[in-house]
Order: structure tokens, then C-alpha cells, then sequence
């Protein structure tokens, strides 16, 4: 009886295993999923009192563009040796349209120079390293796809976006406010409505942030035209369009989606990096000191 339950067990077990074997065939087999779900056609934003989308919420992206915008496998990432698992880079697909960023030829060499100082800080020049390290306003389009929540705040003339990464504010203007009196991290925003996308055209960057951590970079000549589209009660789609003769050599676009936060009590938090990136920035100028 023994070698019977024995061996009626293997012939279960073993037809388990074939029926599991041919589903995992045809799992593995199946071609993979083409495009993205569409969202509902012909969607109709709610309004405003003065008529226009009502796009005010709290929004974050869920990508891995901060880590690359481009397509990128899992690495190890920086620091495993002492914190583990914790310094690894997630893998993810990339925002950038057609995966491919216009350097001309100088340009790429820097960017894969970025790359490899990312950690490196020289307090007399803000140029070497990564700016988010160094808690620098992040600059756009990056604001937008960092790991942290935003917030819309919409009025009639003007729409304050709030970043919870370094307390970041910025200010869409509706009116001609003229040329930027000084170049800055976040620019100077121009917006208008166009149907019911909130188009905004950003000028007078400086040329001190990056667009990830990979080191993908820009210049004071940089231009970005996003695009805020509501697409649902809960999602928003982002694009835009990056322009910057001086680093690319054409006109090059990224787009994701954005989720509303929807728990309770969602709202923005702090995240006053300046004190976490002290000691990196200027902890050698005191160690020197202390000889």
C-alpha cells in the first residue's frame, strides 16, 4: 500500500508539474502587451469657476526616470558594500520618446562624464555632481517625475506648484511677464490653456541641474513646453518637449503618466533636504579645518 500512495503521489506530482510547465510555456510564450491601456475616450475635465480644467490635486508619477530617463536595467547602484540593498538603482523603462536623446557629439562625452563624478561635490563648483545630492531645486522637467508628491493649486491668473522635494515652489503666470530677469533652477513658467491641456513654456534656466541620475544634463539655453492633460478623475498625462541648441541636436520629448493621491489626508510633507546634504557639501572644508 505504501508503494502504491507512493506512486499514484508521483504520478499526481509529475502531472502537476507537466500542467504547470505548460502553463509557464504559455505564459512565457504569449507575445507581450502592445501600447498602454487607453484611458477613457473623449474624457471631459471638471471646471473651474472661471471655466477652465480644474487640475488641482496632489500628483506623483510612478517611474524610475529619476534614476535614468532612458531605459535601464537593475544595478547595484552606489554604496552596497555598507548599506546593502539600499543604494540599488530599480530597473525601469524609460520616458523619453523613442528612447534615444539628441547629444551632439561633446555633450555625450560629458553626460557619461556626469555619470561617473554623480557623487563627487567641490563646494567652490556647483557644476561637479549630481544636483539632487546636493539638494538643489531640481529644475524641470525632473520636479515632475522625482519620487516625492506635487500639488496644483490653481487660481485665475497665476497656479502655484508646490514640490515636497526641498520645498520647491514655482509660479505659472497667464500674463506676459516678459523676458526672465535672472536665470534660475526652475526657470520662469508661462502657461495657457489649449482645449484642455494647460500648456506652459518654461525659459531663463541657469545650467545647474541635471534631468536624473545618470547624468543627463542641459545648458543655460534650455527650453521645456509641458503639457498638463487631464485624461480621467485620477490620472493627468505629462509631456515635454525639451529644446537646447547648445547640448542637442534637435528638439526631443518625454511623457508618463501622473496619479492623484487619493488616501486620506493625502497632502504634501517636508522634505528640507539642505541639512542631509551639509556634510556632503561642506564636511571636508571642516575636517580641513580641524587638522
Amino acid at each position: 500500500m505504501k508503494r502504491l500512495i507512493t506512486s499514484s503521489a508521483l504520478t499526481v506530482g509529475a502531472f502537476l508539474v507537466a500542467g504547470f510547465a505548460s502553463d509557464f510555456l504559455v505564459i512565457a510564450q504569449a507575445p507581450a502587451p502592445v501600447g498602454t491601456v487607453p484611458f477613457p475616450a473623449n474624457y471631459k475635465a471638471p471646471r473651474t469657476a472661471d471655466g477652465k480644467p480644474d487640475l488641482n490635486g496632489i500628483w506623483q508619477a510612478l517611474t524610475t526616470a529619476n534614476w535614468d530617463i532612458q531605459d535601464h536595467p537593475a544595478s547595484k547602484g552606489v554604496g552596497t558594500e555598507t548599506i546593502g540593498v539600499y543604494g540599488a538603482q530599480p530597473g525601469g523603462l524609460g520616458i523619453v520618446e523613442g528612447n534615444e536623446i539628441p547629444y551632439q557629439p561633446w555633450a555625450l562625452a560629458k553626460k557619461n562624464e556626469n555619470f561617473e563624478k554623480r557623487l563627487n561635490s567641490d563646494p567652490s563648483d556647483r557644476s561637479v555632481g549630481d544636483p539632487e545630492a546636493k539638494c538643489y531645486m531640481p529644475g524641470l522637467p525632473r520636479a515632475t517625475y522625482l519620487p516625492y508628491p506635487f500639488q496644483i493649486i490653481q487660481g485665475t491668473d497665476t497656479i502655484l506648484i508646490g514640490y515636497e522635494f526641498a520645498d520647491t515652489p514655482r509660479v505659472v503666470y497667464f500674463d506676459d511677464i516678459g523676458p526672465p530677469p535672472v536665470d534660475s533652477w526652475m526657470g520662469q513658467s508661462v502657461g495657457r490653456f489649449v482645449g484642455d491641456s494647460l500648456e506652459i513654456t518654461v525659459t531663463g534656466f541657469n545650467d545647474q541641474t541635471w534631468f536624473d541620475r545618470a547624468g543627463n544634463f542641459h545648458s543655460e539655453q534650455l527650453k521645456v513646453v509641458e503639457r498638463f492633460t487631464p485624461v480621467s478623475p485620477y490620472h493627468l498625462n505629462y509631456e515635454a518637449t525639451i529644446e537646447d541648441p547648445k547640448v542637442f541636436t534637435r528638439p526631443w520629448k518625454v511623457s508618463f503618466p501622473l496619479y492623484r493621491r487619493m488616501e486620506k489626508g493625502a497632502r504634501l510633507l517636508e522634505f528640507k533636504c539642505v541639512e542631509f546634504s551639509e556634510e556632503f557639501l561642506y564636511g571636508k572644508l571642516r575636517r580641513q579645518q580641524g587638522k
